[in-house]
């Protein structure tokens, strides 16, 4: 059996696999309690403010800390204008919102490197959430805003929509010359200049399309939420758990950080269920341990232990 028919049967196993799972994802609401499609949202949630963290932060090497941004710029969208549009006209139009805001805030920042770079884009989720406290409470008069609200399975099909849509679009960003651009920005930027890549052009357009996605739950989500204001939309823990999920299942493969999200999101609610007065202390020791003894992510572990079982197969026989 050569190379080519060897991968070609383990990329139809793998998409045989993704089919089945989607299949069963599709139908799960209806033999379900409530509480399962709950969790499945808030899953879903991390799931996508993961995987596009890592469309854009994991190729490239950049990091950066504007998830939040995204993610409350799309549940202000749903605030606005939620009562005046179709729903799906709100979450295409918190996506498109985040979309240029990345646009601008890229082609301004993505020059900067290192922890320049990661520094910015933290403070633009600050400088987003205290300019409309500022607004609401000197302007307006209010603070925060009510929501409509939408019943849990109308927002989880909504999100496995979106999860799907991000899913293709990272799988063949990835597999493209595009996608070969931007791991070789990751890997020696100066190099991919000299080459002919359009550097600055390409990082914005990722930056932007991740972004898009992030936007997009966000419309979605505040619709679970009810009531919103700035720190709750702009909360930056939308900004560091996607990091710290997409490190614990390791940014090397596409589902690496899908299980990093899944398994920490799960590991937070049982937390805080049953842990609730230092759950964020047991969160965070994990989370440091996995730093610390997972340098390659929890699938980047097991593949090493897989080849090391393989390797010794070989050898006794």
């Amino acid at each position: 059996m050569d190379i080519t028919t060897l991968k070609s049967k383990k990329s139809l196993i793998w998409w045989t696999v993704i089919f089945t799972i989607f299949i069963l994802l599709i139908f799960l609401p209806f033999y379900t309690q409530g509480y399962a499609v709950v969790l499945l949202i808030s899953i879903l949630v991390y799931v996508i403010l993961t995987l596009s963290w890592v469309m854009f932060s994991g190729s490239t090497g950049y990091m950066s800390l504007a998830p939040a941004a995204f993610f409350g710029v799309g549940i202000y969208t749903s605030a606005l204008i939620g009562k005046v549009f179709p729903f799906p006209i709100t979450v295409l139009v918190g996506g498109m919102a985040s979309f240029i805001l990345a646009i601008l805030v890229g082609a301004l920042t993505l020059r900067l490197k290192g922890i320049y770079f990661a520094i910015f884009t933290f403070g633009l989720v600050m400088l987003i959430a205290y300019s409309l406290l500022f607004f609401e409470i000197q302007v307006t008069g209010t603070r925060g805003r009510f929501v409509i609200v939408m019943d849990y399975n109308t927002i989880y099909f909504y999100m496995l929509g979106i999860f799907m849509l991000l899913l293709l679009t990272t799988y063949l960003i990835k597999n493209s010359k595009y996608g070969l651009a931007l791991r070789s920005i990751g890997q020696e930027e100066d190099a991919a200049a000299h080459t002919g890549v359009n550097v600055v052009g390409v990082k914005v357009m990722t930056f932007a399309i991740s972004a898009f996605f992030m936007g997009a739950v966000g419309s979605v989500m505040a619709t679970k939420l009810t009531y919103i204001d700035p720190f709750i939309a702009f909360s930056t823990t939308y900004s560091f758990m996607p990091v710290a999920m997409a490190i614990f299942g390791g940014t090397g493969s596409l589902y690496g950080p899908i299980i990093g999200a899944a398994i920490l999101t799960y590991l937070e609610e049982i937390l805080i269920t049953k842990f609730a007065e230092v759950y964020m202390l047991i969160f965070g020791a994990i989370l440091v341990a996995a730093i610390l003894y997972l340098p390659d992510g929890l699938v980047g572990f097991i593949q090493k232990i897989w080849r090391r079982l393989m390797e010794r197969n070989h050898v006794d026989t």
